[in-house]
């Protein structure tokens, strides 16, 4: 199944304003449905926050960058929320740990219910009077937290895997049958150099870390036409991989032999046979899927155990750039990287499936800017020691991804659906 779907655009229109808000808002609420009342607050490490803590933080958003500056007569729900969910934006003042996001089991679940309601109404009220089509400012605003509660919506997914997932009972988020798909042999294709552009264009809604738009010179390369595969990825782990250091950066090594990670996350060996954990539930490991949860570390190993290389973040765009944006995306249902259903001729699963690490080092491109205020430090601020990931995952809302999307993780990072490529020069 292909999901294929118009991105959020910079609407001029009031109601096409209304109903992206509203249809973004809903979303998240649809997500949490399949919970249960207890698994709204469970943090199960820092990186992962609890449900209901998401679904209060997105309306923070819009109430402490939308509402409180140009919402008229506007009242905050309540005088501790900007500091309870306050993510990291420290010119707004101080937050709660990240960390003991889990020991709020006060505001309710109920309570945040009542919460997006009353920043929704006051949303709409807004949106309705025009200000938001008139106003260039309030309407870059809505939009940037309307994406920002997509990369939530994500967020939300792979939280809840974590949170399930480190049950013991390995619980199922929802049910679903996967396709059964086919072997494709791993083959590269060829793409020429030249001058390139790589970025964002000014038209269009882009995050401020895709600009701008700047011209690289790129060498030609081969790329894999597509992810490396489960079962590529056993036969690296059978090689001995996790057990050979000459294989490995000094810090995945050393990560390895502090017992931080054997294996891709939720992987499980069962008297010889390999299953994982998926939003559906403890399945056996499909060879052909694309192999998912492996951190920056782990893909360089493999890499350099197959003799090639990870792509650059410039190699991928440029690979990328003739592309549709269409792929096993969220709006699929499946929530799990699927095997091919046909044998492709070039490129596939450049979109969906998996984010896929890049061996470029997430930075800023020549010329950028971080804006002023709060919302500067939106992406700016995490410019170090960070790898960029492009492509978006099966959870990844298809009208949120694009070619220019730069997603960036640590290098010890597991638990988003995370896989890669290979690259070799020519």
């Amino acid at each position: 199944m292909v999901a294929s779907m118009e991105p959020i655009a910079p609407q001029t229109d009031s109601q096409e304003l209304r109903s992206a808000y509203q249809r973004v808002r809903k979303t998240s609420e649809l997500i949490c449905e399949p919970l249960f009342i207890e698994d709204y607050g469970v943090q199960t490490m820092p990186d992962v926050s609890p449900p209901k803590w998401h679904l209060a933080h997105v309306s923070w958003f819009f109430e402490t960058f939308l509402l409180k500056p140009y919402g008229e007569d506007y009242r905050e729900f309540h005088p501790e929320y900007v500091r309870l969910f306050n993510s990291y934006y420290e010119q707004v003042g101080v937050y709660h740990p990240r960390s003991q996001r889990g020991l709020l089991s006060r505001p309710t679940v109920e309570e945040i219910d009542a919460y997006r309601a009353h920043v929704d109404a006051a949303m709409l009220q807004l949106i309705d009077s025009g200000r938001a089509e008139a106003d260039t400012r309030i309407r870059e605003r809505l939009l940037t937290g309307l994406h920002h509660e997509q990369q939530h919506q994500e967020l939300l997914l792979t939280d809840i895997k974590h949170i399930l997932g480190m049950n013991p009972l390995r619980p199922a988020y929802r049910e679903c049958d996967l396709p059964e798909g086919m072997a494709q042999p791993l083959t590269f294709i060829r793409v020429t150099g030249g001058l390139k552009k790589l970025g964002a264009e000014e038209h269009g809604f882009a995050f401020d870390n895709e600009r701008p738009r700047h011209d690289i010179w790129q060498s030609p390369f081969r790329i894999a036409a597509r992810p490396i595969s489960n079962g590529e990825y056993i036969d690296f782990i059978e090689d001995g991989g996790y057990q050979r250091p000459e294989l490995w950066l000094a810090d995945g090594w050393a990560a390895i032999k502090a017992g931080q990670f054997h294996g891709p996350l939720y992987w499980e060996n069962r008297d010889g046979q390999w299953w994982h954990y998926t939003l559906g539930g403890m399945q056996p490991v499909d060879p052909h899927a694309p192999v998912a949860h492996v951190n920056y570390f782990e893909a360089d190993a493999y890499a350099s155990w197959a003799g090639k290389r990870l792509p650059t973040e410039a190699e991928w765009e440029t690979a990328a750039e003739n592309l549709p944006v269409e792929g096993n995306l969220r709006s699929s249902g499946y929530l799990q990287p699927l095997a091919p259903d046909t044998i492709a001729t070039g490129l596939s699963k450049m979109y969906g499936d998996v984010w896929e690490w890049t061996q470029s080092a997430y930075g800023p491109y020549p010329g950028y800017r971080q804006a002023g205020g709060a919302l500067g430090e939106y992406n700016g601020k995490f410019m170090c020691g960070q790898y960029v990931l492009k492509g978006g995952s099966c959870v990844t809302p298809a009208d949120h991804i694009r070619r220019t999307y730069r997603n960036f993780l640590y290098p010890a990072d597991q638990w988003q659906f995370s896989g890669f490529r290979l690259a070799e020069d020519l």
